[in-house]
């Protein structure tokens, strides 16, 4: 085995301190700002997006980059606030659909502006505008790679 070397190492060791520090502050942010979550706003994006603000259970999941059980958990605790109603799929009995509702809506509409600014004030500000580039670049290809890996 070849283990990393010290540059390699160091690299690592930012990019895992990096990916901690920033969820956790745009979390915190994100939560007194707004009272949601980053799971919640995780699943209100794509709502949001979508037409009639409905999204098969799955492909949820699957933006999310989550397992079903955490999906489903999510969106129950969701509901609870009224942020969301599940719906049977009217194309597959066993499948489930996931419905933004007028409250979802308004949360996201509300929390959007400010989450952005966050990370434009977190992230981007502290980078020139060849770094987003480089940056952009860099991920697509990591993220392409593990694509090709699964």
């Amino acid at each position: 085995m070849e283990w990393l070397d010290e540059r390699e190492a160091a690299m690592w060791r930012s990019y895992l301190a990096l990916h901690r520090e920033l969820l956790g502050a745009l979390e915190r942010r994100l939560e007194r700002d707004s009272g949601l979550s980053n799971a919640d706003y995780a699943l209100l994006v794509p709502l949001s997006e979508a037409p009639d603000g409905l999204v098969r259970a799955r492909d949820l999941a699957a933006s999310a980059g989550w397992e079903r059980s955490r999906l489903s958990h999510q969106v129950a605790r969701m509901e609870k606030r009224g942020l969301v109603v599940r719906e049977v799929c009217a194309e597959d009995a066993r499948g489930s659909m996931v419905r933004l509702t007028p409250a979802g809506r308004a949360a996201i509409e509300s929390a959007a502006p400010g989450h952005v600014t966050a990370v434009r004030g977190l992230l981007f500000d502290a980078l020139s505008e060849d770094e987003v580039e480089t940056l952009g670049r860099v991920f697509t290809r990591v993220l392409d790679r593990l694509a090709d890996q699964g």
